[in-house]
């Protein structure tokens, strides 16, 4: 049980290295395609974000649903005496406030109300909440997956790796890894794959690592086996392909990297906010990997080339991020 006289980031990181040491992360647990079991709240109907979507699926509950006391009220339904609720936090960066004119009066919209403006605060400000999981609540209907086709997820699955741009190379034994340094993927040929799903959970664990070139999102892409880099790259890899395998529901497997494990531990326990960190480039993927389903390749250039920080491909280490 978590010390909740902990930090968050604390609290997070400590089960994290129980887990990872056990084998039991999230992400080191095989996900079946067509089983979507990230958390979510029914009653808003979003999905948890970074680092509390990685929390509450550490609590390792079969069903994904969570919610506030009150939410549960709401639809009478009711949390079982006794149950104790999970932490979570958000993080506030901006605030909308009225906006003013030059003698400092509010200025009013036409429907009389203060019209609002959006402002980054200069501190971000952090709030919690109490949630508690479906299987702590009475009341609630039975749990209802909608699975996607299979079709329908490949489809979508390949639209991402089509619009992305990045080049794949089927010239791998039984090896799959992304090349900064010539922004390319790696794969053994496709009919090495033991299905489809499995096929497209690899090529979008690579594909998440090629966000982190310096024409996209811009990571720390230097390291090598070992570095702390390379291990925090792979964390955030790892992380993000769950979100995103979860979203297509295409499944996860965590493949070969156990080998990675007490490279995470030592990461984790020398900096515990790094699991906040890492949570949140993994949304960053994931968020960004999504946006390839909504435009072409030649559209994702342009926005490059016009508003993404670009750098040249000087300093850029020849490495291999595997999968």
């Amino acid at each position: 049980m978590a010390d909740n006289k902990l930090p968050y980031h604390e609290q997070i990181a400590n089960k994290l290295i129980e887990q990872l040491k056990a084998g039991t992360a999230p992400w080191q647990k095989p996900w079946q395609a067509g089983e979507p079991r990230m958390p979510h709240n029914p009653i808003s109907g979003t999905r948890y974000k970074g680092s509390n979507a990685i929390w509450l699926a550490m609590q390792c509950r079969e069903d994904p649903r969570w919610m506030t006391y009150k939410q549960a009220k709401g639809i009478d339904a009711q949390v079982q005496k006794g149950q104790h609720g999970t932490l979570v936090q958000y993080w506030k960066l901006f605030d909308q406030i009225d906006k003013k004119g030059d003698n400092g009066k509010k200025i009013l919209g036409a429907d009389g109300k203060p019209i609002k403006v959006t402002v980054k605060l200069d501190k971000p400000r952090v709030f919690s909440s109490v949630v508690f999981n479906a299987e702590q609540i009475e009341g609630l209907p039975e749990l209802e997956i909608k699975t996607i086709p299979e079709w329908q997820r490949h489809e979508r699955a390949e639209k991402i790796i089509q619009n992305s741009g990045v080049p794949i190379k089927y010239d791998q034994h039984d090896n799959a890894y992304y090349s900064p340094a010539t922004d390319s993927i790696h794969l053994p040929a496709r009919n090495k794959f033991k299905s489809d799903d499995n096929f497209y959970a690899t090529v979008l664990h690579e594909l998440g690592h090629s966000t982190g070139h310096p024409s996209r999102l811009d990571r720390d892409m230097t390291g090598r086996f070992g570095d702390e880099s390379y291990a925090k790259e792979e964390l955030r890899a790892e992380i993000g392909s769950l979100m995103l395998g979860d979203e297509l529901q295409i499944g996860h497997e965590f493949g070969q990297h156990a080998a990675y494990v007490d490279h995470w531990v030592k990461v984790l326990q020398d900096d515990p906010k790094e699991i906040l960190r890492a949570s949140r480039d993994a949304e960053e993927i994931n968020i960004y990997l999504l946006e390839y389903e909504k435009e072409n390749k030649l559209e994702r250039v342009e926005r490059n080339s016009c508003g993404t920080r670009m750098k040249t491909d000087q300093g850029i280490k020849k490495f291999e991020y595997e999968r």
